[in-house]
């Protein structure tokens, strides 16, 4: 999503002359999930997305180009009215704390459409949304009698409502939508272009062309789409006859002159309507020819009803203390973005007369987070692809169990039973798989996290830190009471006595681990929920005294006579724990080999040396410890935690790539070259010696071409381009800034 945000327009030389958001210059629409992510894990793609929508006010007159989206993609048609509600109330919300406005329009997951939809998105002050040319049934000037069947995409709608409200909604061009995504279009900036204005046509009013594509479309399906979008919407940009708008601005500027009526019950990407999303449709993305998709209808069955279930507990339970327990699930977003105790107080103050006490609003919590599992567990991609074994529907099994866990935990209510028997009738493809009920109970169960789960993970996390005693485990906090930790060489026992609490839903419990660690992946450890300090103090006397003897056995006997609510080894770890466990454990065994293969390089090379010198033939061998040796001295240097590339060791690694004419692996180099080529980039505001930085990117880039590694600098290229943008620099700096754009590929002319 990076490229769109930060697009190059290149000259007829292949050179940068200007670099530019392509989002600041039409409608686009991120989903709070994929937002979530991008602010976490890619902070300055998430911001380039922001600006864009500031930008284009600018722009269109005040109107921003950012839509909405329904809130966790779901299939609208295929939600009940308080899920479609809650859907559009909470993308809303998500919309404006980050975009810092109401939002005009809203997409809508898939474009899946019928009038209920329609209802909810003008009752929440939403304007319009955009479907397929295929989901207009027909349509008809105001003022005339008859209707036209059909649509023309190059004008703006109103839908009038059952509610005597309206909404406006346009039908993109599908062709030219097609020529984007499949026909080569962004092949050439220019074709792309001269496509888009031939789709006008002789009319004298105002028309509108416009298309509808996947973001992923520009640079991610098409190697530098982004760059064609972006030459495009200049182009279109200098044209005397036609301007850029968005939809937004569209409407207040033109409005409509002409009433739609909808095709009831459909998609963009379904030729049958939403039967993708419940039934054997025909509609499928792989898989074997005898395939079918017969398991969406038990899928599809299995989890209507368990969110049924969910409702006729919310109610029955939320009742007690809320008169609208669906209001109350609205609001319940509010906290989603700041999970604390101050903005848990906040939220029960602002949705409550009277404040409820602790265990009340633990329990208030735990099923509100039910509800947002139950809306969750309909993310539309659960149907999309060939078997119920694939892993987005796995995913939306995962969101129903958590469901289901926080039920069964905080109610009386039983819902797993019913809800597995459901399942059965989902039968994967792949006859080993058997159905949604084994998947549920092989792959699902098992991943089932508790709070001891939560405590076994910091119970490990624990054995290679010397002073762990807080920490944070997804969305628990985890402080211990007691921690004890030895260690004798590869052996290491901790024990303690941890409270962990969900950020979440506020539930916490009190226990008690102890684990052993005997090197590589040899682990073995125990949980319990009722040993007390003083039980728990004898036998940690134990443990030491076994310890100190060096009886490992006496330790696992003790650990598994005492710590038995949870025993676990290696095979039991979360992924990531199992990752770090071996990480930690390799690079011990990697440093070890690396110090062998520096010790032959440093003995042979002289004679290694002499015989290259001689022309004799090289042991293949030692040939291949000097390439291992120059391999990882290179990705050295680029891993090391000082500010600026050591060019002196650089330049020697690289000059003996070039002599031995060695055939390292770039893609690592090329890798950790990037990301310490951002590194650098970051680190210049407060660099004090700028031209050394800069002068380090320069030669870094050049040793770098010696021997084939092609960092990816399109950061560096951003960065230097904004460079020259109204900032005052001194002449070395500047004539050093100069030479690196001229390497990088920017056109020094042009940007000077």
């Amino acid at each position: 999503y990076g490229p769109n945000g930060v697009a190059r327009i290149l000259n007829d030389d292949e050179k940068i002359v200007d670099i530019v958001s392509n989002y600041a210059r039409m409608s686009f629409n991120f989903g709070p999930t994929l937002l979530s992510w991008l602010e976490l894990k890619a902070p300055k793609i998430y911001q380039y997305i922001i600006d864009a929508d500031q930008e284009s006010m600018i722009h269109y007159g005040g109107h921003g180009s950012a839509m909405a989206q329904v809130y966790n993609h779901i299939i609208m048609p295929l939600a009940n009215r308080r899920d479609k509600e809650t859907q559009v109330k909470w993308g809303i919300t998500d919309f404006e704390k980050r975009f810092n406005r109401k939002p005009e329009g809203m997409w809508l997951a898939e474009t899946a459409v019928d009038t209920e939809t329609l209802e909810v998105l003008a009752e929440n002050d939403i304007s319009f949304t955009v479907l397929a040319p295929y989901q207009a049934k027909k349509y008809r000037k105001f003022g005339d009698e008859d209707w036209k069947d059909g649509i023309d995409t190059k004008k703006a709608y109103r839908c009038n409502l059952p509610s005597g409200k309206h909404i406006y909604l346009f039908f993109y061009d599908g062709h030219h939508s097609q020529g984007i995504a499949f026909n080569g279009y962004l092949n050439n900036g220019k074709h792309f272009a001269e496509s888009l204005i031939s789709a006008f046509d002789e009319r004298s009013d105002s028309q509108l062309v416009h298309v509808a594509t996947d973001g992923e479309s520009y640079g991610h399906h098409h190697k530098n789409g982004e760059m064609a979008l972006a030459y495009c919407m200049r182009r279109i940009e200098e044209h005397d006859d036609i301007q850029l708008t968005n939809y937004s601005q569209f409407i207040a500027l033109e409005g409509a002159s002409c009433e739609v009526v909808i095709n009831e019950d459909t998609s963009w990407s379904c030729a049958h309507g939403i039967e993708r999303w419940r039934s054997n449709c025909g509609c499928h993305t792989g898989g074997l020819e005898e395939w079918n998709q017969e398991w969406r209808v038990g899928l599809r069955t299995a989890l209507d009803n368990l969110r049924d279930q969910f409702a006729r507990v919310f109610e029955d339970q939320i009742k007690p203390f809320h008169e609208n327990p669906w209001a109350l699930r609205n609001s319940y977003i509010d906290i989603f973005y700041r999970r604390s105790k101050q903005a848990d107080k906040d939220f029960f103050e602002q949705n409550f007369a009277t404040l409820p006490d602790k265990n009340d609003m633990v329990k208030m919590l735990r099923l509100l987070e039910m509800q947002k599992q139950s809306l969750y567990m309909f993310t539309s991609c659960g149907w999309f692809f060939n078997d119920v074994s694939g892993m987005e529907t796995t995913q939306i099994l995962q969101y129903a169990s958590r469901g289901i866990q926080l039920a069964e935990e905080t109610t009386p209510f039983k819902l797993e039973a019913d809800f597995k028997n459901e399942l059965e009738l989902a039968q994967s493809n792949i006859a080993e798989h058997g159905s949604a009920k084994d998947i549920y109970e092989r792959w699902v169960i098992p991943q089932r996290l508790s709070l001891t789960d939560v405590g076994m993970h910091y119970a490990v996390n624990a054995i290679f830190e010397d002073d762990e005693r807080s920490m944070t485990v997804l969305n628990y906090n985890c402080k211990s009471q007691v921690l004890n930790r030895l260690k004798a060489g590869t052996l290491i026992l901790v024990s303690g006595i941890t409270h962990v609490k969900s950020r979440v839903t506020l539930s916490n419990k009190r226990f008690s681990f102890a684990v052993v660690y005997m090197g590589n992946h040899h682990l073995v450890g125990g949980t319990s929920n009722n040993i007390d300090e003083a039980w728990f103090s004898q036998i940690s006397s134990s443990l030491q005294d076994s310890f100190e003897e060096a009886n490992l056995s006496g330790i696992i006997d003790t650990i598994k006579g005492n710590f038995t609510d949870k025993t676990f080894s290696f095979f039991q770890l979360f992924k990531d724990q199992q990752l770090k466990l071996l990480t930690h454990i390799i690079a011990d065994k990697v440093e070890n080999a690396l110090r062998s293969y520096e010790g032959i390089y440093d003995t042979s090379y002289s004679l290694l040396n002499l015989m290259k010198t001689n022309k004799l033939s090289v042991p293949g061998l030692l040939e291949n410890n000097l390439i291992t040796v120059s391999q990882y001295k290179l990705e050295e240097i680029f891993e090391g935690n000082g500010e600026l590339v050591h060019i002196g060791r650089l330049k020697r690694y690289a000059e003996e790539v070039v002599k031995w004419q060695a055939n390292i692996k770039t893609e690592r180099i090329s890798y950790l070259a990037s990301r310490k080529i951002t590194h650098l980039v970051d680190l210049y505001e407060t660099f004090t010696d700028k031209v050394e930085l800069i002068d380090n990117l320069l030669q870094t880039l050049e040793l770098l071409k010696l021997i084939a590694v092609n960092p990816n600098i399109e950061e560096l290229q951003e960065f230097v381009f904004r460079m020259f943008d109204g900032r005052i620099m001194e002449h070395e700096e500047k004539q050093k800034a100069l030479d690196l754009a001229s390497l990088i590929g920017l056109d020094i002319q042009h940007i000077s």
